[in-house]
């Protein structure tokens, strides 16, 4: 919940501007609510995708202050992030309503970017992988495998998310290869995995490194354009290093 509509017509617009120099990657912006009609006029002519960061479970309806996926598409969305460390820690979203909104962005026709992640006390009792893998069995169940193959996970340890603490690369891997292990039981080993918490240019290269880290889910460094760019760099040249 940052930026006015200028602050964000100028920033997409320098990422835009940017983005003929990332080739062999997707980038994508997802604006608050307000700003997705000026932020999609601004990237018109680049190969930058737009996503909105949630969206409504119900179609439409007397859901006063929702906004549904059809709505979003219409501003030219393509992408919804769902199930945000926050949507679940400051707003209470359950895995079960993060389930229906999954279930809601598929039919909507949008790609799924679905967040999951443990906090700090749950990573020091030693349950990461147990509520990792509770966050991804809710919402994925009865995904068929075409769905799942339109989805992308997002692992966010909350602990690592606005705190200064980031996981080291070797700890983001050892939760991805959990990740891609459990999707692979699903029949979609070859999901997208991104790595969320505390992505910064000084140690973007490193993370993008780890084998099951295919990317990222920026937050604060995704606020200024230099930093954002120079992130997406450090991604562009780990495709470009392994042809």
């Amino acid at each position: 919940m940052n930026g006015t509509r200028a602050s964000a017509r100028e920033l997409a617009s320098a990422l835009s501007e940017a983005s003929p120099r990332l080739a062999g990657i997707d980038v994508a912006v997802c604006p608050p609510y307000p700003h997705l009609d000026g932020v999609a006029t601004a990237i018109a002519s680049g190969a930058l995708l737009l996503g909105a960061q949630d969206a409504c479970e119900f179609a439409d309806g007397a859901y006063t202050g929702e906004v549904s996926t059809a709505m979003l598409r219409e501003l030219g969305c393509e992408l919804v992030i769902l199930g945000h460390s926050e949507r679940r820690h400051v707003f209470g979203e359950t895995d079960q309503r993060i389930a229906a909104k999954y279930r809601a962005v598929l039919q909507g026709g949008l790609q799924p970017i679905l967040c999951v992640g443990e906090t700090i006390e749950q990573r020091r009792a030693g349950v990461t992988e147990t509520i990792v893998g509770a966050q991804l069995d809710a919402a994925l169940a009865g995904a068929t495998a075409a769905e799942l193959h339109r989805t992308v996970i997002a692992y966010e340890p909350v602990w690592a998310i606005g705190t200064g603490e980031t996981a080291t690369p070797e700890q983001a891997q050892q939760v991805h290869v959990f990740i891609r292990a459990r999707l692979a039981r699903m029949a979609a080993a070859g999901v997208r995995i991104l790595y969320g918490g505390s992505v910064k240019p000084d140690n973007a290269a490193a993370l993008f490194a780890m084998p099951d880290v295919d990317g990222g889910l920026i937050g604060g460094a995704s606020l200024k354009a230099k930093d954002f760019i120079a992130i997406c760099a450090a991604a562009a040249a780990r495709v470009g290093g392994n042809g």
